[in-house]
């Protein structure tokens, strides 16, 4: 073979390879924007509308139970999150005629939503609030939940203005330790509130769920270290019972 031939020859190769190379990026460009799936943002308000139109089913539940059984009005109501759906109320409070409509992972803003068929149709000379918990372990800050309390209260005094109102302060945990000055937080600006409001109470659980090492008691809490035993709920109890004889 010749020296010319010689370098034709390596000369169509390395115009092969070039060419080669070019086609082989060319695709991989053409692929990329089938590659990057392109996510639509979250609108915030559009998913808390349907985190709150979720609770229909169980409001409809809740509205087959009236139906079947009727509450009598002028007794308590207990509403609020699953720290209110799972207490077992006549073990606490025996012959009292007492309704829990609690429903687990609600949050303030849901009794607030769903105040006609929880609370005012049943007409009750005492209603009694647990929800906030998981207001703030999603995300929300103290200001809106503060916030959503105080349109819960507002909302039942404009239709049952001589019903009374008692909220059971954020309780300290174990699994949402982390968070307890926005609970402590949130739980002063409520107190301070429901001072200033008639017929609002505010039951202060912080300091009675602690052990001595100023954390919360393990003795009061499920392994999950959120929910509670029936001794966290013996502390609720002698803490709300004064409040239910006035």
């Amino acid at each position: 073979m010749t020296l010319f031939l010689r370098r034709l020859l390596a000369l169509a190769f390395l115009l092969a390879a070039g060419l080669s190379f070019i086609c082989t990026a060319h695709a991989q460009d053409e692929k990329k924007p089938s590659e990057k799936k392109s996510e639509a943002p979250v609108d915030p308000v559009a998913k808390e509308a349907a985190r709150i139109k979720s609770w229909e089913k169980q409001m409809a539940t809740f509205a087959e139970d009236d139906a079947k059984k009727p509450f009598p009005t002028g007794e308590t109501v207990f509403v609020g999150s699953s720290s209110i759906r799972m207490w077992k109320l006549p073990d606490s409070f025996g012959e009292r005629k007492v309704l829990n409509r609690g429903f687990g992972g609600s949050q303030i803003v849901d009794s607030v939503t769903y105040l006609d068929t929880l609370v005012v149709k049943h007409k009750p000379k005492t209603v009694v609030l647990y929800a906030g918990d998981n207001d703030l372990a999603s995300g929300k800050p103290v200001e809106k939940v503060v916030g959503d309390f105080k349109e819960f209260v507002s909302k039942l005094q404009a239709a049952l203005p001589e019903t009374k109102i008692i909220y059971i302060g954020i309780k300290p945990s174990i699994a949402r330790w982390k968070m307890v000055e926005k609970v402590r937080a949130a739980n002063r600006e409520m107190q301070s509130f429901a001072g200033s409001s008639k017929n609002v109470v505010f039951i202060d659980i912080d300091k009675p769920m602690l052990g001595e090492n100023g954390e919360p008691n393990p003795e009061l809490f499920l392994k999950d270290g959120l929910h509670m035993t029936p001794a966290g709920y013996k502390v609720w109890t002698a803490l709300l019972l004064p409040h239910l004889d006035k």
